[in-house]
C-alpha cells in the first residue's frame, strides 16, 4: 500500500482556485512536491506565485522561516498539461461543482496516472461514487473534502465511496494527518459529516423565525448567548443564501425529502428578492463599509414595585432565578403560592409557556417563562399569547438589571437554545446511527469545521441524553412533525444512562 505519511510524495493538484491553492501550501510546507494544473492557460502559474506570496507574509511575520519557506516554494511546480502529472502518486481534483466536468477530468487522468495513483475528489456535496462509477479503476477513487481557508481550518474529510476500496481511505488519512489536519472518515452520503450536522442550527432557527417567534437579532443574540460564535442569521448573511439555500434544499432532496432537513420559506424569498448578506450590503442585516448595523435592543426598565413569585418545582434552578430578581432590586414573594398581584415565574424544559402555567394552575395573564438552561451567560424570557404587558415588563425589569443579557420571545415549546440545541445532539445521533461516521469523528469533525463550543454528541451529554430526548418528544407530541423524532441512537443511551459518545461493541 502506498505510504504518504513519510518520504518522498508526488502530489498533483487540478484546479488552482482558492481550494486548490490552500491544498498546495500545506502540502508543500510539509515536504511534498506538488504540481500544479488548471484549464485555464495561466493559471496555476498564477497560483504558485500566490502560495509563494503567502509564504513569504508568514516569514515575514515570523511565523515561519526563510529556509522552511524557500524549500517550500521549491516544490511546487507549474503542469503545462494534464501529462505531467504521469508521475503523481496523489491527484486531488479541486475544479467546480459539476459532477460531468469531474467525471470527464477523472477519465482523462486514468489515460494518464499509473494503476496505482489515487484519484481523490475535494467535492463537498457531489456523492462521490457518482464520480468513481465513471472511472475505469473505481476502486481508487476517494473523496478529500477540506474546508475553506484550507491552512486555517484544520479538518478534512475522507469520503469511502460505496465502489471505494478501504485501503484509499487509509491512504488518505496519512496524507491529511501528514499535512497538519485530523482526517475523519466518512460513508458517501448527502453532506458527509460537516454538511449533514449543521443541518439542526440553521434549519432549526429559519423555522424558529418562520413562527414568529424571535427576530433576527434576537435569535442571533441567545445563540450566542449558548455559546455559538456567530448567530444563524449572521452566520447566513457572512456564507451568503445563494451558497447556503441551494446545500440546503440539496441535502433535503437528497435524503428525499426528510424532515429533519427541510428548508425554510424565509430563505427562499430571500434569495429571490436578492438579499444574500454581505455580498450585497443587505441580508438579515443591512450593512455599511462590510459592518452590519446595529439593531436597538429593547430598553430594560429600572425594577419595580411588582413582587416576583418562582416556580418552586426545579428548587436549584429557581435558586439561581431568585439570585437575578435579588440582584436587580425586585421584591420576592416566596409563598408556597403566588399572591393576587405577583409575576409568576415557571421554568420549562421542552414546554411552553402556555403549558407550563396550566400545568401549575397558574394565571397565563401574570405568567412567563425563564429558559432554566444556560442562565449563568444568557436570560431567555418567554410570555404566553395572553401575558399582560405590564406583567412582561415587571418580569424583565425584575431580571433584566442583574448584569446578563435578557431576551425576550413569544411562547414557544423549548424556547430557543433548548429546541436548537436538540435537534443539533439529534441529528449528530443519527449520524452515529447510520454508521456514517464514528461517533469521536463526528464531534471532531463539527468543532473544527464548524466553530461549534462542542460536538453534538458532547453537547447531548452536557444537556444529559435523557434532557434531549424529553425536549424532542415534547416538540414531536406539540407540533406532530416528524421533523422532531428522536434518533434511536439517542433513545437507546438515554435509557441506558450512557454517553452519546458511546460506540457500538
Amino acid at each position: 500500500m502506498l505510504n504518504t505519511t513519510t518520504g518522498e510524495l508526488v502530489l498533483g493538484i487540478v484546479g488552482t482556485g482558492l481550494m486548490g491553492r490552500g491544498i498546495a501550501q500545506i502540502s508543500a510546507q510539509a515536504g511534498i512536491d506538488v504540481w500544479l494544473f488548471d484549464a485555464r492557460a495561466g493559471a496555476a502559474q498564477e497560483a504558485r506565485t500566490a502560495v509563494a506570496a503567502t509564504l513569504d507574509t508568514l516569514a515575514a511575520k515570523g511565523k515561519l522561516d526563510t529556509a522552511a519557506v524557500t524549500a517550500a516554494v521549491a516544490r511546487l511546480h507549474v503542469a503545462d498539461t494534464l501529462a505531467d502529472l504521469a508521475g503523481c502518486r496523489v491527484v486531488i481534483e479541486a475544479i467546480v461543482e459539476n459532477l460531468d466536468a469531474k467525471r470527464e477530468l477523472f477519465r482523462q487522468l486514468e489515460d494518464v496516472v499509473g494503476d496505482d495513483c489515487i484519484l481523490a475528489t475535494n467535492t463537498s456535496s457531489l456523492p462521490v461514487t457518482a464520480i468513481a462509477a465513471a472511472c475505469r479503476l473505481p476502486g481508487r477513487v476517494g473523496g478529500f473534502h477540506f474546508f475553506s481557508p484550507v491552512p486555517l481550518m484544520k479538518v478534512v474529510e475522507v469520503i469511502d465511496s460505496v465502489v471505494g476500496e478501504p485501503w484509499v481511505g487509509d491512504v488518505l488519512s496519512g496524507l491529511a494527518r501528514r499535512i497538519g489536519h485530523r482526517p475523519v472518515r466518512a460513508s458517501d452520503t448527502p453532506g458527509f459529516i460537516v454538511n449533514h450536522a449543521s443541518r439542526g442550527y440553521l434549519t432549526e432557527s429559519l423555522r424558529i423565525l418562520g413562527e414568529g417567534i424571535a427576530r433576527p437579532a434576537d435569535l442571533d443574540r441567545i445563540m450566542r448567548g449558548a455559546g455559538f460564535r456567530m448567530g444563524p442569521c449572521e452566520l447566513l448573511d457572512l456564507t451568503g443564501l445563494d451558497v447556503s439555500q441551494p446545500v440546503m434544499e440539496s441535502i433535503y432532496n437528497q435524503y428525499y425529502q426528510e424532515p429533519r432537513y427541510r428548508p425554510s420559506p424565509i430563505t427562499r424569498q430571500r434569495l429571490a428578492a436578492g438579499l444574500l448578506g454581505r455580498k450585497t450590503g443587505r441580508g438579515f442585516y443591512t450593512y455599511a463599509d462590510g459592518k452590519a448595523q446595529p439593531v436597538p435592543e429593547e430598553t430594560i426598565p429600572p425594577a419595580g414595585a411588582t413582587p416576583v413569585w418562582v416556580s418552586r418545582r426545579d428548587p436549584d434552578r429557581r435558586k439561581q432565578v431568585l439570585a437575578l430578581v435579588e440582584a436587580s432590586g425586585a421584591p420576592v414573594d416566596d409563598g408556597e403560592t403566588p399572591g393576587a398581584e405577583s409575576v409568576c415565574i415557571v421554568l420549562p424544559i421542552g414546554h411552553d409557556a402556555t403549558a407550563a402555567a396550566l400545568a401549575e394552575g397558574l394565571d397565563a395573564r401574570r405568567t412567563v417563562a425563564v429558559d432554566p438552561l444556560g442562565l449563568a451567560r444568557h436570560i431567555t424570557l418567554m410570555t404566553t399569547p395572553i401575558t399582560l404587558p405590564a406583567i412582561r415588563d415587571a418580569a424583565r425589569a425584575a431580571l433584566g438589571n442583574a448584569g446578563l443579557p435578557l431576551t425576550a420571545i413569544h411562547d414557544s415549546p423549548g424556547f430557543v437554545a433548548q429546541r436548537v440545541l436538540a435537534m443539533i445532539v439529534n441529528i449528530g445521533c443519527d449520524i452515529a446511527q447510520q454508521r456514517i461516521a464514528t461517533p469521536d469523528d463526528i464531534d471532531g469533525a463539527v468543532t473544527l469545521g464548524l466553530g461549534y463550543p462542542q460536538g453534538p454528541l458532547a453537547f447531548g451529554d452536557a444537556l444529559g441524553p435523557r434532557t434531549v430526548l424529553d425536549i424532542l418528544d415534547t416538540l414531536h407530541a406539540f407540533y406532530r412533525d416528524p421533523r422532531y423524532r428522536p434518533s434511536p441512537w439517542l433513545i437507546r443511551r438515554a435509557r441506558l444512562g450512557v454517553s452519546l459518545l458511546t460506540p457500538e461493541n
